[in-house]
Formats: C-alpha cells, sequence, structure tokens
C-alpha cells in the first residue's frame, strides 16, 4: 500500500526511469557516495550514485562491487568528464552491467556518450548549466537531465535553481526527464518541482550526514553547526583560469584554495603547464581537500563542501528516515 499517492502518482517518470520507488537521486558527493551510503539510500527506495571522483578504474571497479554485495537494487555511478581515464572508467561500468551513468563537470568529450550506451540499454544523465546545453545534451544522446542550482554544495554553475527550473522545465519536461537538484532540503520544494514538471529531485547536503555515511564525526558536526550562510562559493582568482567555483564552509581551506589558484597561475604564465593541466592540479587540490574534511576530519584545513541547505541538516539520521520525511512533507504539500 502506497502511503504517498499524489507524490508517487508525480514522481511515476521519475521512477521508471530508474527502477526504484521514490525518484530522489542522493548527488554524488566525493568520498561521501561510496558503497555505504548509496546502498543505503538505494534500499530505502531512493537512487544512490557512487561518486567515482578521482578513483583509478582498478578502485572503481572493486567500489561497484562491494555497492552490489550491499544492496541488489539499481544505483549509478557519476564520473567527471575530466578525468584522464574516463573512457576506461567507461568500460568498467559496463563490465558491471551499471544500469546508470551520470556525467559531471563539463561538456561530456566526443564518443563518451555512445561508449556508455554502446552494447546495452545503461542510461546516461547529465547536468546542464543552460537550456541551449540541456537541449544539445539530449540530442545528443543523454536520457535526463539534472538541472542544479548555485545553490548546492561542490561544483556550482551560476543560477539559482529556482531560476534553472523555471526556465527549464516548462521547456523541456513535456517531452524530456529533468530532475531538479540545488538548495532542497525539504518535501514541500520537491512538491513544487514535480508541479512545475520534474519528474524527481536530486540532494546532497541533506544526505551526507546520514548514519550511513562514512564521513567524519568532525565532519558531519561541522554540518550540524553550520546556517546557510556559512556555505560560501569559492573565489575566482585569475579570469584566464577557468574555474568551476565550488561551494563549502568558510574555514582555512577556502582560503587555501584561493592560494592554490595563485600559484597555478603563475604556472599558467611561466608556460610550465597547459590549460588542462592546470585545471587537473585544481581538481586533484579538491580531491585532496575533500578527502582530508571527509576521511581524516580536518575541518580546519580540508574543503567541508556543503549546500546552503546545510541549516537543515541538525542531526545524524538513517537514510530511510531522510526519504521517509521528505516523502511525507511532500505528500503533504500535493494533497488538496
Amino acid at each position: 500500500m502506497n502511503h504517498h499517492p499524489n507524490t508517487a502518482a508525480m514522481m511515476q517518470r521519475g521512477t521508471d526511469f530508474l527502477g526504484c520507488d521514490t525518484a530522489i537521486m542522493c548527488g554524488a558527493m566525493s568520498w561521501v557516495s561510496e558503497r555505504n551510503l548509496v546502498a543505503a539510500i538505494s534500499n530505502a527506495g531512493g537512487f544512490g550514485v557512487i561518486a567515482c571522483g578521482a578513483m583509478t578504474p582498478d578502485i572503481l571497479d572493486r567500489e561497484i562491487a562491494a555497492t552490489k554485495a550491499l544492496t541488489s537494487k539499481p544505483f549509478g555511478v557519476n564520473l567527471i568528464t575530466m578525468h584522464p581515464a574516463l573512457f576506461d572508467l567507461i568500460d568498467v561500468c559496463r563490465t558491471h552491467g551499471v544500469t546508470h551513468v551520470v556525467l559531471a563537470g563539463g561538456i561530456p568529450p566526443k564518443g563518451s556518450v555512445e561508449a556508455i550506451k554502446e552494447g546495452g540499454d545503461t542510461k546516461v544523465i547529465c547536468f546542464a548549466p543552460t537550456l541551449a546545453l540541456a537541449k544539445k545534451l539530449l540530442r545528443s544522446g543523454a536520457d535526463a537531465m539534472v538541472i542544479e542550482g548555485s545553490e548546492a554544495g561542490g561544483h556550482i554553475g551560476p543560477v539559482s535553481t529556482s531560476v534553472l527550473a523555471q526556465e527549464i522545465l516548462p521547456e523541456l519536461s513535456p517531452d524530456h526527464l529533468v530532475f531538479v537538484a540545488g538548495g532542497i532540503g525539504r518535501g514541500e520544494a520537491i512538491a513544487s518541482y514535480l508541479e512545475m514538471g520534474a519528474a524527481g529531485v536530486q540532494l546532497g547536503t541533506r544526505f551526507a550526514c546520514a548514519t550511513e555515511s562514512i564521513a567524519h564525526p568532525d565532519f558531519k558536526k561541522a554540518f550540524f553547526r553550520a546556517n546557510a550562510r556559512e556555505a560560501v562559493a569559492s573565489v575566482q582568482v585569475d579570469p584566464r583560469l577557468p574555474v568551476i567555483p565550488v561551494r563549502a564552509l568558510k574555514n582555512k581551506g577556502t582560503e587555501e584554495f584561493t592560494a592554490k589558484q595563485r600559484e597555478v597561475a603563475a604556472l599558467l604564465d611561466a608556460g610550465t603547464v597547459d590549460m588542462r593541466e592546470a585545471q587537473l592540479q585544481i581538481e586533484h587540490f579538491w580531491a585532496g581537500a575533500l578527502r582530508r574534511a571527509v576521511v581524516d576530519g580536518d575541518v580546519e584545513n580540508g574543503s567541508v563542501m556543503a549546500g546552503q541547505s546545510v541549516g537543515m541538516v541538525t542531526k545524524e539520521e538513517p537514510a530511510a528516515d531522510i526519504i521517509a520525511q521528505l516523502m511525507s512533507q511532500c505528500e503533504a504539500a500535493l494533497t488538496p
């Protein structure tokens, strides 16, 4: 018996596509979205997504196998488009029969979407910061889009979720699947995006401190203490170094990143690195800083990536409880 008949009906396109009970995806958070959290979310009826991040193909191979050991439900894998071994990672996903691959962090390189779909019915989910890019990606084979506003944690685009939703959903949602992400902390917000035509939603920050999240206790405490205005976007130092801004809790690490950008910009000046290498260095800086915060619990010097919904994260609770709460808030909002 479904306790949320209205929500279930509005989410049906999303749940049919994802193959789960509730069209709530978990945003892929490097070091956090690993086997334990991914399996917990999928087991609770949501859709977990492994954050491949900077993993090598071998490590991803082990992570997918370990996740399968913890859940029989579908889950996705998020790959960063600028990963030097992207096509090897795609092979790993194919070997494991991963049903959904999410491509993040830039325009998918030539042939990558085709490689994912080759010889199977793997679904490709892409991110689009603009309507024009969303249309282009859908034409080139993406099966669904995630539109993510600047309220989100981690790498962000320049436009807020509410504006993106108003611009993109009326245009795309009649014929295409669009999931809305960024700053979602309660079910009432989910209800409003479903009413605008979203197939579902994606949340990261709300799940970062789930009981099943392996994030360090001090990382979680930083979330519980923080309010929305402490989750700030990184500053771009040099216009020639196009760094995707990152939203994280303000600390020493945020300042270190500004210094790191200056250092890489100087290397770019001196001609010792090219643009791609410069951007990879910045990515590696983030991966290391994030690991220090999530795994080691160094919340002073590490990068505590968090979205502006962090003020709504006040305690540790099981992923299943978070999903149940969001669904009942959403259902109450949709019930006439």
